[in-house]
């Protein structure tokens, strides 16, 4: 089954970032979205606040098998 909630380390391995950045940044799209603190955040969000492809972002986070990726 795809991954389709957007984890910390998820968004910082995607852009690059230390962990700590990566909450700060699903804490941003929450606050921009208007979400609790501990709410998730799908990948169509942090694709929309990023600009990041969809595609892309799912293609990484899933891995070529369409699953979640064994090295996380």
């Amino acid at each position: 089954m795809p991954q389709v909630c957007i984890y910390p380390k998820d968004a910082a391995r995607l852009t690059g970032t230390q962990y700590t950045t990566g909450k700060c940044l699903l804490q941003r799209i929450r606050t921009k979205l208007g979400k609790p603190v501990r709410a998730y955040v799908s990948v169509a969000e942090f694709c929309a606040f990023t600009g990041l492809p969809v595609a892309e972002v799912s293609a990484a986070l899933n891995g070529p098998t369409g699953g979640p990726d064994p090295a996380r």
